[in-house]
């Protein structure tokens, strides 16, 4: 058993050999992700065309309300108008025609109504609306099985539709081509929004479709509904791959829209078809459109186009009444001032590198070099996990290591996707846990040698001198100790600890302290390379697939250095194990788990994207943006790192000072963290790290600054005056 010990130890030397080739591989897939990331920086200002015609459909002169507003979206820069598959209610909203059921006709007409049949009546608003429309919505209803037969009415041509009014109005057709043909002549770029409610699916018909588009310019589409077209009817027509192939064929792309609570069905399938020529699209809904300020509009665009890849920005506007002001308002003429002039969302954009034009796809690479670069990545990260594996169970290292790349060979076959995020999480996790490991070792040793139990008992009547002389400076010549002390005690597993460290003096302790800070941060960055080089497809640049397993990354360092801490860092581990469950649970160890409890939920409702932040905190961060142009995260430079480094000043004198290193696992693994948002750039990413790191570095030295100073006064003269007062 001894010589295997030994073996496992001198395999470590291996395994991180092995780990740090494995960084190494990573790094040429990093490069190729950089470069990819710079090939795409144009950004497409969207505006929804339907939402201008609804607000002009409360106007006096609808017709001149949209000349005006067209004309000052292509002045402030708005180089695209969205448009929607048409229904008979939007139509209507367009003055393009008038929908009756029987009822109302026969009012009109001042008849009485047929009451046998529920029938809808279709008027055209003149003959180019009848010449346009007329077979759009013939075929759309026929396509429906809904019969459609010629009407008229004073002298104006119509259709008769042999549907209820509450039916009609609910099929979908194509988008309208009288709208397509205002937007095209006033030099604006078309988004269709296409769904998959037009059914069964009709190759003939979707390709005269496409070709239609093309001829107005278009070069991407934006699905509207839950599924993207042809998704329903795949399993039968195998309509998704005809679709791409259409597509591809006609040179256009497709729009992921960013936020949506559930995948467009079906999307993921079809970007895999047409070669992922896929670009990101940032949404603003109506409501905020109503509210949001200029500034925050800039500032929410600019952060989506410089973190979150996004390259086309989707605006609504719809109307509301309002009392006060006396009418229908929209906020149209709001974005317009916030996206126009010097000082404008379009121009800030295009001073940080996003110039406006037409959206492109990323160019991805995929030299033949990359297969064997992974593999080795995947080598690297398997001895990562079980170098981790190894400082908890030293004898099964190489059991570890054997059966991680047996296990990765199988997960290969089975799931390629399933072994690089696996892998990837676990050196995620390894690399922080392994340097804050290192950094207790490297603790223990220049405090208390490589002995387990260094002092006398702690007791009342046999004190280290150590301790003596900081009960005597609390409790004065009482000769008691404390109940703070008593209760440290009780956590580490009383016994022979010694809690207070003399010989190394300040400075020494500072410069220790700066040194562990930044190998313990490098050696936690040795995670980075891991996850960017195993999660390097454009899948997860594009958000079409996600990184399982952040929440885990997110508490099990935290809950892996605690273990070693209270577990490996004091006599046995099953001495420490029985003397940790022999505690008397009291009500204040109850009130300490709660507490804990809920600050383990807060921490992680602030981590991802959902985490909701305070005004105070927003201004903070709008703050560190302006300034730095890249914000880091605060929870690295206000808490993790600061309190790290401190940790590790006072470590080297106060025993309970360890815990501190606890706290600072958070801005380790938040470090490696960073880069598991994929669709964030890599050069984001490294600032935001660089930044944390040396604010927080500067954050320390200040509480270590302050640290002093406190112990000066409390030793010149807040002690002697206790003393004094006890005798």
């Amino acid at each position: 058993m001894l010589q295997w010990q030994q073996w496992n130890r001198k395999f470590k030397a291996v395994l991180w050999t092995l780990a740090l080739v494995g960084v190494v591989a990573a790094l040429p897939l990093g490069v190729l992700r950089w470069q990819m990331e710079g090939t795409s920086k144009q950004v497409e200002y969207v505006m929804n065309y339907k939402d201008i015609e609804l607000v002009a459909s409360y106007q006096y002169n609808p017709a001149a309300f949209i000349d005006k507003q067209l004309e000052q979206m292509k002045a402030a820069g708005v180089t695209t108008m969205a448009v929607f598959e048409a229904t008979l209610d939007d139509l209507v909203t367009a003055k393009r025609l008038n929908v009756y059921n029987q009822s109302q006709l026969a009012l009109l007409q001042g008849k009485a109504p047929n009451l046998g049949l529920n029938e809808t009546y279709v008027l055209f608003a003149g003959n180019e609306e009848e010449q346009a429309l007329k077979p759009l919505i013939t075929s759309a209803f026929e396509r429906a099985g809904i019969s459609v037969s010629p009407w008229a009415m004073d002298g104006r041509s119509g259709l008769q539709i042999s549907a209820p009014i509450e039916t009609a109005t609910l099929i979908s057709m194509d988008p309208d081509p009288i709208a397509m043909d205002r937007i095209h002549a006033a030099g604006f770029r078309i988004l269709p929004r296409i769904s998959d409610r037009i059914r069964p699916y009709n190759e003939t018909e979707v390709r005269a479709l496409l070709e239609q588009f093309k001829s107005y310019g278009v070069d991407r589409i934006l699905f509207d509904g839950s599924a993207v077209k042809g998704f329903n009817d795949n399993a039968e027509l195998h309509s998704l791959n005809s679709f791409a192939a259409l597509l591809k064929e006609e040179g256009i792309g497709i729009a992921a829209i960013e936020g949506l609570k559930s995948p467009q069905s079906g999307f993921n399938t079809l970007a895999y078809l047409t070669d992922y020529n896929v670009v990101r699209l940032h949404s603003i809904p109506s409501a905020l459109a109503a509210t949001i300020s200029p500034e925050t509009l800039k500032d929410r665009f600019l952060l989506a186009a410089k973190d979150r890849n996004i390259r086309m920005f989707y605006l609504n506007a719809g109307a509301s009444r309002s009392l006060d002001k006396g009418g229908v308002v929209d906020p149209l003429d709001k974005l317009v001032a916030a996206l126009q002039g010097p000082d404008g969302t379009i121009q800030k954009l295009a001073d940080f590198g996003f110039s406006p034009g037409p959206a492109e796809p990323f160019d991805v690479d995929h030299p033949s070099w990359t297969k064997a670069a992974k593999a080795i990545v995947c080598l690297g990260a398997v001895s990562m996990i079980a170098l981790l594996i190894g400082a908890f169970a030293n004898w099964l290292t190489i059991i570890a290591f054997v059966l991680g790349v047996i296990g990765s060979g199988g997960l290969y076959v089975l799931s390629k996707s399933t072994l690089e995020q696996g892998l990837a999480l676990g050196a995620a996790i390894s690399a922080p846990t392994l340097a804050l490991i290192w950094v207790l070792n490297v603790i223990r040793r220049r405090t208390e040698g490589n002995r387990r139990n260094v002092g006398g008992e702690w007791s009342g009547n046999n004190r280290s001198q150590s301790v003596a002389q900081s009960a005597a400076g609390f409790e004065g010549a009482t000769g008691r100790y404390t109940k703070w002390t008593s209760l440290l005690g009780d956590v580490f597993g009383i016994g022979r600890i010694k809690w207070i460290f003399n010989g190394i003096p300040a400075g020494q302790r500072f410069g220790n302290a700066i040194t562990l800070f930044v190998f313990a941060s490098l050696i936690s960055m040795l995670g980075i390379p891991y996850v960017f080089g195993l999660l390097n497809n454009i899948t997860y640049s594009l958000l079409l697939e996600q990184f399982r397993g952040v929440s885990l990354l997110h508490l099990a360092p935290i809950f892996l250095v605690a273990l070693y801490l209270f577990l490996y860092m004091g006599s046995s581990v099953l001495e420490n194990i029985r003397k940790l469950l022999s505690i008397q649970i009291t009500v204040f160890w109850v009130i300490v788990v709660a507490v804990l409890g809920v600050v383990g939920l807060y921490y992680l409702s602030r981590t991802g994207n959902e985490g909701q932040a305070s005004s105070l905190e927003m201004m903070m961060r709008n703050t560190l943006e302006t300034t730095f142009g890249v914000r880091p995260r605060s929870k690295e430079f206000l808490l993790a790192h600061p309190l790290l480094l401190l940790g590790l000043f006072l470590a080297l004198r106060y025993r309970a000072a360890w815990v501190l290193v606890i706290v600072g696992s958070i801005g380790q693994l938040s470090m490696v963290d960073t880069f598991a948002h994929i669709h964030t750039p890599l050069q984001i990413s490294l600032i935001r790290d660089l930044l944390g790191l040396c604010l927080g570095a500067a954050i320390g030295c200040v509480l270590i600054a302050v640290w002093q100073l406190g112990e000066g006064v409390w030793r010149r003269w807040v002690r002697p005056a206790i003393v004094k007062y006890a005798e």
